[in-house]
């Protein structure tokens, strides 16, 4: 099979085009890339229960904790007061009756440590009675893995209260899983403690896990939308995400209830789900993210609340006329002003005084994230008060706006119709946000799904996965199949690069046994992660982006089975292509360049295959689909394996001149 390849630029390609998604689902942030070993740091979890328009909290200060050893007669209590952090009023007081009692951390699974690795102890303490020893470790079955000793006296930065910091490292001397964190006292005495954390020494800038940071740099993303995701609106406007929470020092960042801890609530569970105590530490907050984005090389794109809860878990909205809605508007003006401002601004400053003097330079954000309109949602009426009260501010950030939770919809037409009455306005909208979690047939089906849409407004495709299966706790969801058929999409979406802007599967990060929604795109534990095939389609894709597409001439690829997208890359002199071969039968195709493109003696392949469509990795066998590199000689027919997605760069020579 022949592929003439076209020697005219057809669409330029928006540089980053293929970017990430962060939403704290299946604990990504805290238990995830939030590199925090402790789970319920400052005795304030809740348990958040109930269904759509009405959930309720219980507030259970001591989840994750009991005390040690078992059976000890000591008494550990959350008890408020004369707190250390008034925003995390609890904290815990512990009564050891004997030397060695003390309290114990769940952390999840138990904590992981590697052999030689140092860890970051910080806690707060007042000694209301006590001179001895704090002892800290790390045991499981009698044995100490890690272990340190404090002295009482050893406390700096008193607060008015006494509340006193301590700071020490252990190092694990063997490697070791779900083990028990214990904090213990080395005599009789009563001690009021607060935000005990624990990091791993080699935690990206002390924030991110670095196995899991160390995945997503080698995709590139171009960009990072976040903090969500339906966290932004929250299932009540009292647990929406505030972003300036999270401009404090960690310990008074206000904890919030999750809104995927009631994910799944029925009658049959009680409206009570296993994920009942999923709360926000917020540790991994605004500035946090965007570091994350400086780090990986992406432009953030960050998402505003437009006064809504989630749509789908309430009707709670704040009225446009009152004064409370000025809140979510000035959010968005400080949001711009704390990335881009100068430390002379007010909300510049406190970027600076967190440690960042430079602006981040923000240029993008979103404008409600799966919003729709209805007879009691005005929203786009909102939409349009804050693109005015934006652009007022900051005339060149670019808005990018929602069509709602799906693509098939009347709210999705309605959404388009919208933005379309107002394509005269200059700078109304940069991108509308499509989401779409679908099967598998309908990704190959729908290769072309934007080859009639309009060039003048371009699109986002904010959240897109290949369904399967879906549900909880589900890794095997991930299949060989769903990803070819990701790929095959985005051959349609590359080829429409002039309408498609910006791209990102969703969702990205999910911890084994403790996840809401699959498929995912990485999965991890304790120890150790894995990418999905889906996760190697991502980083193909995002790896092999050229400057412009070509044309694909005289051939419908998908008619004939094979989906493929042309591009070219000007800087490394090279055609790109990506091929997806979804049959059980190997194919063979012959790439032809345009006359006087002499091409390079070889063709470098990445290759993405396996032998059953229902395939996938898994944390015993993370390695079973991954890419693998093959060169062709000059002139070599290209053999695209049986289910297989292969990224093909063909150099074009000196004398290749294009159109």
């Amino acid at each position: 099979m022949k592929l003439r390849i076209g020697d005219e630029k057809k669409a330029r390609i928006e540089e980053g085009m293929i970017g990430l998604f962060f939403e704290d689902i299946n604990y990504a942030a805290d238990g995830g890339l939030y590199a925090e070993l402790l789970e319920n740091r400052c005795f304030e979890f809740v348990k958040a229960s109930g269904d759509a328009g009405d959930y309720q909290t219980e507030y259970d200060g001591g989840y994750g904790w009991d005390i040690y050893p078992e059976g000890a007669g000591g008494r550990a209590r959350c008890v408020t007061g004369s707190p250390h952090s008034e925003e995390n009023p609890h904290y815990m007081r512990l009564q050891a009756a004997s030397a060695g009692e003390g309290i114990r951390n769940k952390a999840y699974d138990g904590i992981f440590l590697r052999k030689n690795m140092e860890y970051r102890l910080m806690f707060w303490a007042r000694c209301v009675n006590f001179k001895g020893n704090f002892d800290v470790f790390v045991e499981k079955d009698g044995v100490r893995y890690a272990q340190v000793r404090i002295s009482a006296a050893d406390g700096r930065e008193e607060t008015c209260n006494h509340f006193c910091r301590y700071e020490a490292v252990m190092q694990a001397v063997e490697e070791v899983e779900r083990g028990s964190f214990v904090f213990s006292l080395s005599e009789p005495g009563t001690v009021e403690l607060d935000f005990i954390s624990l990091f791993p020494g080699d935690a990206v800038g002390g924030i991110f896990r670095r196995d899991l940071f160390e995945m997503l740099k080698e995709m590139r993303p171009g960009f990072l939308r976040f903090p969500g995701g339906c966290v932004v609106e929250g299932n009540t406007l009292a647990n929406r995400y505030r972003f300036k929470d999270t401009l404090k020092p960690v310990w008074d960042r206000r904890n919030n209830w999750n809104r995927w801890a009631v994910h799944g609530n029925s009658a049959e569970n009680g409206y009570e789900s296993v994920y009942s105590h999923y709360n926000q530490t917020l540790g991994l907050g605004y500035y946090e993210y965007f570091l994350l984005c400086e780090l990986l090389g992406a432009r953030p794109l960050p998402v505003l609340n437009v006064g809504f809860a989630c749509q789908y878990q309430s009707d709670e909205a704040v009225p446009m006329d009152a004064p409370e809605f000025r809140e979510f508007l000035q959010d968005a003006l400080d949001l711009i002003e704390f990335a881009n401002g100068s430390e002379n601004t007010h909300w510049g400053a406190v970027r600076a005084r967190m440690g960042h003097r430079e602006p981040f330079g923000l240029t993008l954000l979103g404008i409600g994230n799966e919003q729709w309109q209805t007879e009691k949602a005005d929203f786009f009426e909102r939409y349009e008060i804050f693109e005015k009260t934006i652009h007022e501010y900051a005339p060149n950030i670019r808005l990018i706006g929602s069509a709602g939770p799906d693509v098939t919809s009347e709210r999705y037409e309605k959404a388009w119709q919208f933005y379309r009455d107002h394509g005269e306005q200059e700078n109304f909208v940069y991108a509308v946000d499509e989401h779409y979690y679908v099967k598998p047939q309908w990704l190959y089906e729908h290769t072309d799904f934007y080859d009639g849409y309009s060039k003048d407004i371009k699109v986002f495709s904010g959240e897109y996965a290949a369904h399967p299966v879906s549900g909880f706790n589900r890794p095997e969801a991930n299949t060989l199949e769903g990803a070819l058929a990701e790929a095959a999409f985005l051959t349609g979406v590359e080829k429409n690069a002039d309408v498609v802007v910006l791209a990102s599967y969703a969702p990205l990060f999910a911890r084994l046994g403790y996840a809401q929604w699959s498929p995912d795109m990485i999965w991890f534990d304790a120890s150790s992660c894995y990418g999905s095939p889906s996760y190697y389609v991502q980083k193909m894709y995002a790896c092999n982006m050229g400057n412009a597409t070509l044309e694909i001439c005289d051939y419908k690829a998908a008619a004939k089975g094979i989906y493929c997208s042309a591009s070219i890359s000007e800087k490394d002199g090279e055609v790109i292509l990506k091929l997806v071969n979804p049959e059980e039968t190997e194919r063979v195709v012959e790439p032809e360049l345009p006359e006087g493109w002499s091409g390079s003696r070889k063709m470098k392949a990445v290759i993405l295959t396996g032998a059953k469509r229902e395939e996938t990795n898994s944390i015993r066998e993370p390695e079973r689909i991954i890419p693998v590199e093959k060169e062709f000689a000059k002139g070599e027919p290209v053999v695209l394996p049986p289910l297989s997605f292969m990224v093909l760069r063909v150099g074009i020579g000196e004398g290749a001149v294009l159109h």
